[in-house]
């Protein structure tokens, strides 16, 4: 019964944390365009509070209650192949959420060098690894 609770509240984690994932970099978007102080600021707010209070705290729901399936049935997964995919994916991903963080903080310190046409396709990183981490464990291409 554990496992299945745990995995509820996995999934629930990652869908938070893919809201963040899917909208801090469209917000990036949109700041790198504002010209005025209060847009620029109002930007940074809205940034700081979805990076702090949505995307570090699923995150680490996410790692945590991951961590626990995994421990629960390490052997199952470590014999499938699928799973290190997928575990590619996931480590992609936190390495974007990283950047992210170090976007934001540029931002924040008034120092964003890049535009809207970089931060475009930036924004469509995290679609493109969510569609394979979905194909792996609903999918399982390799047994």
């Amino acid at each position: 019964m554990i496992y299945l609770w745990l995995k509820a509240f996995h999934l629930i984690s990652i869908i938070c944390w893919f809201a963040g994932l899917f909208y801090l970099p469209r917000l990036y978007v949109y700041h790198s365009e504002a010209s005025d102080s209060i847009s620029n600021e109002r930007f940074k707010v809205m940034e700081r509070k979805l990076h702090n209070i949505i995307m570090l705290p699923a995150l680490s729901a996410v790692l945590l209650t991951g961590g626990s399936l995994f421990y629960l049935n390490a052997d199952v997964y470590l014999a499938n192949r699928w799973f290190f995919v997928k575990m590619a994916a996931i480590a992609l991903l936190i390495a974007f959420q990283a950047r992210c963080t170090w976007h934001m903080l540029q931002f924040r310190k008034d120092k964003n060098e890049f535009t809207r046409k970089y931060y475009i396709p930036f924004n469509e990183i995290p679609s493109v690894l969510l569609i394979c981490i979905i194909i792996m464990v609903v999918v399982k291409p390799y047994q």
